[in-house]
This record gives structure tokens, C-alpha cells and sequence, in this order.
């Protein structure tokens, strides 16, 4: 008996070690985005995540470090033409994506609340829109966890996938910094696969969805109008981190080097992050997303993603 305690508290403790290496490992430049994440999901599916509830807390301060980090390489003007001649775009393609998710939530006879989260997390960005819904519309913690759960499943598609297509497709960095900032969910999704396409489609990319995830605010408060809710969602305090830090780095060039040192920082941090993320799909969270959830999020986002191709190939979405 005391062996057997002893041989599982060793390898409880090989585990964690084990774990630790590899996020070690992840921070440092000879591991990229995509591989950080089949690390993590590797580790959580074959050996079993040893720090469950503390990765998934760090995992969301990183990325929104990362995130702020990343400003540092942006030019706020850019962040404000993005905003300025995307405004119609963003509108239409938002409402047509939630539009077309609350057609499929009927058409595969999803939960209301279920569908709406998905769509919403399709249509701006993954989990950090569908935690600010969630309370607007009463969803229950089920519905969350289905909706959070299959999104973060095909973010994790996205990331691995996205990069390859556009290569396949022979697409430009600005091109798929468009097309991956308006079709992959979270911003650590599209912020990683953007990464490992080149630095140009990294910024373009970060800036464009974070310019995206603003819109959170009004449509979450249309949403209250309809489901007569008095919950308010407010802008994510890390959009406004990014912005302060492009602005700075616009406004004082002078430190350019301290900027790149905290940008280059926050990129080795946000390869850290993907493996803690990947590390938080564990088989029970692929059970819990269902076939009907995750079948209606996947053609909701194969559509959007193909509709999106052609847009951009056609010159139609600059």
C-alpha cells in the first residue's frame, strides 16, 4: 500500500514536472504556435493536464498579456483606419454570420441559448464573445459550457488548418490576415496561426480582430433589447491595453527598441499560452460538445470561412 502510494505520487510528480518543461519549452523561439498547441492537446489527451484549473487561469491572463504585448508593433492610426473603412463591413458580415447561425440552430433543432452563443463566438470572437452574451441572454452554465466547448475545438482546427490553406492557396499576408482575422474565432486562434504565416499578416491580423472585438458591446445591448435583459457587457480590458500600447508606440518611436523587446516578449508568451490551451481539451470536453452543437458550428464556420475566400479572392474584401 505504501509502495503503490509512492510509485503514484512519483509520477503525479514526473507529470507535473513533465508539464512544466514542456510550457517552458513552448515559450522559447524553437517552437512555434500550431506545435505548442498539438503539445498541449498531446499532453492533455494521452498523459492528462496535472494543473487543470490553474493553466486554464493562467492560459486567459497570457493571452490577454500577449495580446497587449503584440500593440507594441502596431501603429494606432492603422487601428483607427482598420476601424473607419471596415465599419460597413464589420456590420454586414457580423449580422449575416449571427443571421445564418440562428438559421442552423433551428435547422438542427439546437437550444436557443446553445445556437446563439455559438453563433455569436463565430461571428466575433470565440469565448470572449460568448462570455459577455451568456449573462444577456440567461444562458445556463450547460449551454455555456456546449458553446464554449465547441468553439475552442475548432479554434484549435483553425490554427493548424488556416495556415496550410492559405499557402494552398497561395495567399498574401495581408490577405490571410484578413481572411483569418474575420473567420477564426478567438484572437489567440487567429493571433497564432497569423504568427506562424509571417509578421505582416501577425499585425495586420491582431489589429483587425481586435478592432472586430469592440463590437462585442453594441451587439451584446441589441441582444438585451430583445431578450429584455438589463445585463451590459463592456469592452474587454486588454483591447484597451493594445490600443494604449500602439499608441505609445506610435507616439514616442524614440524607444523603439524597449517596443520590440516587449513585443517580441509578448510573442514567445502567447506560443506559452497556445500549449495551456491545448492543454484544456481534454476527452471530457470533447464529449460534452455533442454532435448537433459541433456539426452546426462546423457548417456554420466551413460556410462563413469559404464565403470569406472567395470575397477576398474576388477583391470584393480588401
Amino acid at each position: 500500500m505504501l509502495k503503490s502510494n509512492f510509485l503514484n505520487s512519483n509520477n503525479s510528480l514526473v507529470l507535473k514536472i513533465s508539464f512544466v518543461a514542456f510550457f517552458f519549452l513552448c515559450v522559447t523561439p524553437f517552437v512555434g504556435s500550431a506545435l505548442a498547441l498539438l503539445f498541449g492537446i498531446g499532453f492533455a489527451l494521452c498523459l492528462k493536464n496535472p494543473f487543470e484549473e490553474q493553466s486554464a487561469t493562467l492560459s486567459k491572463w497570457l493571452l490577454k498579456i500577449s495580446v497587449v504585448g503584440l500593440g507594441f508593433n502596431v501603429d494606432v492610426m492603422q487601428v483607427i483606419e482598420v476601424g473607419r473603412s471596415s465599419l460597413v463591413l464589420t456590420i454586414v458580415s457580423i449580422t449575416a454570420i449571427i443571421g445564418l447561425g440562428e438559421i442552423l440552430t433551428q435547422l438542427f433543432k439546437l437550444n436557443r441559448n446553445t445556437g446563439t452563443l455559438i453563433s455569436f463566438g463565430t461571428a466575433i470572437c470565440g469565448g470572449s464573445a460568448i462570455a459577455a452574451m451568456a449573462p444577456v441572454i440567461k444562458a445556463k452554465q450547460d449551454e455555456i459550457a456546449v458553446a464554449l466547448a465547441t468553439v475552442f475545438s475548432l479554434n484549435a482546427a483553425g490554427l493548424l488548418i488556416f495556415p496550410w490553406l492559405g499557402h494552398y492557396f497561395e495567399l498574401t499576408e495581408s490577405q490571410f490576415a484578413l481572411w483569418s482575422a474575420l473567420a477564426i474565432h478567438d484572437t489567440s486562434s487567429v493571433v497564432g496561426a497569423a504568427a506562424a504565416y509571417g509578421p505582416v499578416a501577425l499585425a495586420m491580423a491582431t489589429t483587425i480582430k481586435l478592432t472586430r472585438a469592440m463590437w462585442i458591446v453594441p451587439y451584446t445591448a441589441l441582444a438585451g433589447v430583445f431578450w429584455r435583459s438589463e445585463e451590459r457587457a463592456s469592452i474587454p480590458l486588454f483591447i484597451v491595453g493594445f490600443l494604449l500600447a500602439a499608441a505609445i508606440n506610435t507616439m514616442l518611436p524614440e524607444y523603439k527598441g524597449i517596443w520590440d523587446t516587449c513585443y517580441s516578449i509578448a510573442k514567445e508568451l502567447l506560443v506559452g499560452t497556445l500549449f495551456l490551451i491545448g492543454a484544456g481539451i481534454s476527452k471530457q470536453v470533447l464529449k460534452q460538445c455533442g454532435w448537433q452543437p459541433f456539426v452546426m458550428a462546423l457548417v456554420l464556420w466551413i460556410i462563413v470561412s469559404s464565403v470569406l475566400l472567395l470575397l477576398i479572392f474576388d477583391g470584393i474584401i480588401q
